[in-house]
């Protein structure tokens, strides 16, 4: 039995973290072995929650029990999103170079969480140095914001054409694909555009954008693209799917008027979305 080692943060009430990621790749046919960071009752965006977060110690001994029980020698790909922590970032670099020691070829699907725009960076001091230089270089595939692949890349993204070369120069430093979110550009106002980076080509889709902000789209949208990766290898058709599951599942929501993603309500979309939005090739 093959998995996916998901290493992200935990909420008990709502969806962010492994708490939005687990479900969408069970859903997919995954086998997930969820790894928590941090163990909270609901996400921070509420003002106030409980909880705390899981010692680095703690993740390690968790990683230990699953290589004693062969887990990692069965993993075929490691998630992470929010690491909330330095610490936590080496954890998963040490995950990683554990999981490929006995399987080379696994691949790493990174969500480089640094902050947003409106927000600016909203992780600990070291974390984003470690996610440029240590972290991204590990990657298969690394899933920023705009304001995260400028802050990845060092360039400053306010059109396709940087967002082309950030992904690039990005691309460099080691992944295979690199896909860009939330890249609202001026000519495209009612839109949200989705970016697809390869050796081979690139590829942007555009969404109708939603008057509603939403925690835990970013998470979906990960677990999302990196199931549809292992299942075809092949970015043009992982954006497509990928794009139109969270708009149907973004669009549920909003239309329901609530303040978390519903995931299940709207798990028939995520696997089948209504609707194909379909990716425009730029090189």
């Amino acid at each position: 039995m093959e998995g996916i080692l998901s290493i992200q943060s935990h909420v008990t009430y709502g969806h962010v973290g492994n708490s939005a990621a687990v479900f969408p790749l069970q859903r997919l046919g995954f086998e997930v072995w969820p790894v928590m960071t941090v163990l909270f009752s609901n996400h921070t965006g509420y003002g106030a929650f409980r909880g705390r977060p899981v010692c680095a110690d703690w993740q390690r001994e968790i990683l230990a029990g699953l290589e004693e029980r062969g887990a990692l020698a069965r993993t075929r790909a490691v998630l992470s999103g929010y690491l909330g922590d330095p610490a936590t970032a080496e954890v998963v670099v040490e995950a990683v170079e554990r999981v490929r020691r006995h399987r080379p070829d696994a691949v790493y699907a990174c969500d480089p969480v640094i902050g947003d725009d409106g927000r600016g960076v909203f992780v600990r001091p070291g974390i984003p140095e470690l996610l440029r230089e240590r972290i991204v270089p590990l990657a298969t595939i690394v899933k920023p914001n705009r304001f995260e692949l400028s802050a990845l890349s060092g360039i400053e993204v306010r059109t396709l054409a940087e967002a082309m070369e950030a992904a690039r120069a990005v691309r460099a430093r080691g992944p295979k694909l690199v896909v860009v979110t939330s890249l609202a550009l001026p000519d495209h106002e009612d839109q949200l555009g989705m970016l697809a980076d390869t050796a081979e080509g690139s590829w942007v889709v555009w969404t109708p954008r939603l008057p509603v902000t939403l925690s835990g789209t970013g998470d979906v949208f990960a677990a999302l693209l990196l199931g549809e990766w292992l299942v075809t290898g092949d970015a043009q058709a992982s954006l497509a799917r990928t794009a139109s599951a969270l708009y149907a599942l973004v669009e549920t929501t909003w239309r329901a008027g609530s303040r978390e993603l519903l995931l299940i309500a709207a798990q028939g979309a995520i696997v089948e979305p209504p609707h194909l939005f379909r990716p425009t090739r730029l090189r």
